[in-house]
């Protein structure tokens, strides 16, 4: 069978899977157990390990089950290949399409997930999960969602060229499919979670650095918090004063009007524990206040 007549059969299978609700729900925990046999580093629901190589055996699982194995021969002789990302901070996956070589009809595509958020999320006083409108009681199953929904977007790339999550087509392929209610990736984000600290722009607080008690007001927050503090020999900005600018893990921060009793958090975020301040490392030239993330 030649490439376009699966990628038609592909699009008809997405579209009409010929099983109901109750069998999905079957499918996904199937799917679920082979990835807990499978992958030597997603050894519980609340794995602590993830590698790109777990992306695929799930991407083959779901084929298999899902889409009765079309999914690597509709794109054939292209590649799809599967990573995992730190940067994505706000979408819980994403998949791309990239331009087909000189010579092949169909391009290459890539299936990635944030891990950021993924091992962001869980913490014991969280609020519930979400995802694509579906609670997640754990770790695993939020990544089975995400991944739903970029298996939807890998059919649209594959069948039609383009994808979107906000469009009729692709909601009925997810809700048929997977029996996703919502479209979006919701997970609980540091920032969520430093918000119900009271940590937000413009909240002023204290942290220490090198010895010191520093204290300044926030001036962004994502992995960590941008904090500025005011030195008559930092960088000017617009209201006239002078700043340094600190990097600062969320754990570390305390409201300044707590006095470090009861503004932070006793357990520091994932990813922050041992961590330090940190100043700009390049202070020159007037500064963009919204500051430039500081990637450890």
């Amino acid at each position: 069978m030649n490439p376009p007549s699966l990628r038609r059969r592909l699009a008809e299978r997405a579209r009409a899977p010929g099983f109901g609700r109750d069998r999905a729900r079957t499918l996904q925990q199937e799917v679920r157990q082979e990835l807990l046999a499978k992958s030597p580093y997603v050894r519980e629901p609340n794995f602590t390990e993830l590698h790109a190589d777990d992306l695929a055996i799930l991407f083959d699982a779901y084929d298999r089950r899902f889409l009765g194995g079309l999914c690597r021969r509709a794109v054939a002789p292209a590649r799809v290949s599967f990573r995992l990302s730190l940067k994505m901070t706000r979408a819980g996956g994403a998949t791309t399409l990239y331009r087909p070589r000189r010579g092949m009809a169909q391009g290459n595509l890539e299936i990635a997930v944030s891990s950021f958020l993924l091992f962001d999320g869980f913490d014991p006083a969280d609020p519930d999960t979400s995802v694509a409108g579906v609670r997640c009681a754990d770790r695993l199953e939020a990544l089975q969602r995400v991944f739903e929904h970029e298996m939807v977007h890998f059919v649209e790339y594959v069948s039609t060229g383009k994808s979107d999550c906000s469009a009729k087509p692709f909601q009925e392929i997810a809700k048929v499919l997977f029996g996703h209610r919502d479209f979006t990736h919701r997970l609980v984000t540091r920032r969520e979670r430093a918000a119900r600290q009271g940590v937000v722009v413009g909240a002023e607080v204290g942290f220490d650095f090198k010895g010191a008690r520093l204290t300044g007001r926030v001036n962004r927050v994502t992995k960590r918090a941008t904090v500025l503090v005011p030195d008559p020999k930092g960088a000017p900005y617009a209201d006239g004063r002078r700043y340094a600018k600190y990097y600062v893990p969320l754990g570390a921060l305390q409201l300044a009007e707590s006095d470090g009793d009861g503004g932070s958090s006793d357990a520091p975020g994932r990813g922050d524990s041992g961590g330090e301040a940190a100043p700009d490392p390049n202070p020159s030239g007037l500064p963009d206040p919204q500051g430039d993330l500081f990637a450890r």
